[in-house]
C-alpha cells in the first residue's frame, strides 16, 4: 500500500483517501508527496 505524507503537518495519508480527495484530512493542505524509500545492502564477511 502506497503512503503519502502531508507537507504541512507531516502526517501519513493512505492512498485510498487520495483517490477521493486531494487535500490532507488533518490540516487541509493541498501539498502531498510520496516519501522516498532508500534501501541499503550489507555485505557479509
Amino acid at each position: 500500500m502506497a503512503l503519502h505524507k502531508c507537507f504541512e503537518c507531516d502526517r501519513e495519508i493512505k492512498a485510498e483517501y487520495i483517490k477521493k480527495k486531494i487535500r490532507c484530512p488533518y490540516c487541509g493542505s493541498k501539498i502531498l508527496y510520496k516519501p522516498k524509500v532508500v534501501s541499503t545492502t550489507v555485505k557479509a564477511r
